[in-house]
């Protein structure tokens, strides 16, 4: 009992350097929420004009907003409404004397907003991007994620970023599980919205981290209850380093969202993991259980079985039509691996076509299992060369 004690509070010691994980309390501060938002340009005015080539990503989030400086900043509290508006990726701003990364925001009425966006849409291929992003985030990072993704995959349709209250700190991971698990209908019923609208042809769903914990029952939410019977144009789901129970997945997905005909009307999951990723170690031993995005075997007989085969002891989700899984562990990147979609070019090249809807490359290596590949070096790619391959910009610390 003391060892499993003990290797607990380890666990708990070790969140904070690798992944943020704590259980530390959220703070609301001595400012009163209905001050945050009494200026007037937190309340959308029907049929305001957005600049849509400086603002041209759009955003609903549940964050409350602070519109008590020149720059509009969407805090990390949890809002009174859900709010809509458009982006652009962060800059170095001054507020009260001190230089902060903040992403360029205006509010749009809810009934504007889904007008733009349609208009975007039609305007492209009928091709939407939504993109809902992992614990330890303020909105700037996940704009600059959003931003990124864009550059990176030139995608040919409207960028939406959902933004769920997430603290942006190294010790509120507990904090941030409780702020996602209370945005699951918010974000529900946003996607089913979405997924109802006749204009959208197809909606690419890239999670991170955390976000596959409410992109997944979301999802399997509209499948039931969406006008729309088929749900179809849900239909390109990537989930990257994906921090929810691997069990919890592989149940959670047969019944609605890879059923038999979500997959004949070409829904497919591909799901990125690496066994290099320290956060979602961490997020095991909390759990204590493996994570989707880490292929950790769970069970040692499964693990001793492999290695007397001479074979890598990484675990995957049962095969089942619809589903890819691209280890990523020989090409990780950044002190945690947790984010190699953004920062291995290897990995990069993956992504983006799985954006286009390219089902397969050349560059994955097969394994004994169908359904999984390994991605390897690419001995051209010089060290120093995968901020260019996957877009990236200088890294700027946001102030916490």
């Amino acid at each position: 009992m003391k060892t499993a004690m003990r290797n607990r509070l380890l666990a708990l010691l070790a969140i904070a350097p690798l992944s943020g994980c704590s259980i530390a309390a959220v703070d609301y501060g001595k400012v009163r929420h209905a001050d945050y938002v009494a200026d007037p340009r937190c309340t959308a005015q029907p049929g305001a004009a957005v600049d849509g080539e400086a603002l041209p990503f759009f955003f609903a989030t549940s964050r409350l907003p602070d519109c008590r400086t020149p720059e509009i900043i969407l805090l990390r509290h949890r809002g009174d409404q859900m709010r809509y508006g458009r982006f652009n990726a962060p800059r170095d701003v001054v507020v009260d004397r001190k230089k902060r990364l903040l992403a360029p925001v205006a509010f749009q009425t809810s009934a504007d907003w889904w007008r733009a966006l349609q208009a975007e849409t039609d305007r492209k291929q009928g091709r939407v991007l939504l993109y809902v992003h992992g614990y330890r985030e303020n909105f700037s990072t996940t704009s600059k994620d959003a931003a990124q993704i864009a550059r990176m995959t030139g995608f040919d349709g409207p960028i939406i970023e959902y933004s769920w209250p997430s603290q942006g700190k190294i010790l509120s991971y507990v904090v941030d599980e409780t702020n996602m698990y209370h945005d699951v209908r918010n974000f529900r019923d946003f996607l089913k919205t979405l997924a109802e609208q006749t204009w959208v042809k197809e909606i690419v769903v890239v999670s991170h981290s955390l976000g596959a914990r409410l992109v997944i029952p979301a999802i399997s939410y509209v499948d039931r209850t969406s006008s729309n019977a088929d749900s179809s144009n849900i239909s390109n789901i990537i989930l990257a380093s994906p921090d929810i129970d691997r069990e919890t997945f592989e149940r959670d997905i047969e019944e609605e969202v890879l059923s038999a005909r979500r997959v004949a009307n070409n829904r497919r999951i591909t799901v990125y993991t690496s066994r290099a990723d320290k956060a979602l170690a961490a997020s095991r031993a909390i759990h204590g259980y493996p994570r989707l995005g880490s292929p950790y075997c769970f069970d040692p007989f499964e693990a001793a079985d492999l290695k007397a085969k001479g074979l890598p002891e990484r675990c995957y989700p049962a095969s089942r039509p619809g589903l890819i899984v691209i280890d990523t562990t020989d090409v990780s990147r950044g002190s945690t691996g947790h984010s190699n979609f953004l920062r291995s070019a290897v990995v990069c090249w993956d992504f983006i076509d799985v954006v286009a809807n390219k089902r397969t490359r050349p560059e994955r290596v097969p394994t004994q299992w169908a359904h999984v590949f390994r991605l390897l070096p690419d001995p051209a790619v010089p060290k120093d060369g995968d901020d260019a391959i996957c877009q990236r910009t200088p890294e700027v610390e946001e102030p916490m």
